[in-house]
């Protein structure tokens, strides 16, 4: 008699032996180490010759967030298992899409950031990196009209950004 074992039945057996060996699963795509219990976000710092005051602020929160919401890690100030600290090294505009009359139809707002992460556990895994990302908005809007939009789309591109060099393997 050949015992049989219906598929569903093996791919649950094989998930929980993956599980109860203590092997690093990811469902999702991102791999934080099982050992990991807790990230430290430093404030980030502006380093840039101009920026919207506000920015260094919001991308520290949005990081911060993105663990609260998408990991099982708790938030701490300072000596996590894993560590980030950051600066914003760019942030300007430059014209874009000349018209015929040699005036420019679009702005684009360039935000560069540059990031460090520690990780305690793993330290073949730390890297600092520099993450750039841009918006682009009509050259006849200035720029104070548009920024919090553009800031709010930005930052989101940087944060995963800065999420996926950390915990993707690719």
């Amino acid at each position: 008699m050949k015992c049989r074992i219906p598929i569903n039945g093996f791919l649950t057996w094989t998930v929980l032996g993956l599980l109860l060996t203590g092997c690093k699963v990811s469902l999702s795509g991102i791999s934080i180490p099982e050992a990991a219990n807790t990230v430290s976000v430093e404030n980030f710092e502006n380093q840039a010759a101009q920026t919207n005051p506000s920015f260094p602020q919001q991308i520290t929160e949005e990081v911060r967030q993105r663990f609260l919401s998408q990991t099982r890690l708790q938030v701490i100030n300072s000596n996590g298992d894993l560590g980030f600290s950051g600066s914003i090294t760019q942030y300007q505009t430059q014209s874009l899409a000349l018209t015929g009359n040699e005036t420019s139809a679009l702005t684009r707002l360039n935000i560069s950031v540059k990031v460090k992460f520690d990780n305690r556990l793993n330290p073949d895994k730390s890297f600092e990196k520099t993450f750039s990302r841009f918006a682009d908005f009509q050259a006849n809007q200035p720029l104070s009209a548009v920024e919090s939009a553009l800031l709010q789309e930005i930052s989101e591109q940087l944060v995963q950004d800065i999420f996926n060099e950390a915990f993707l393997d690719w």
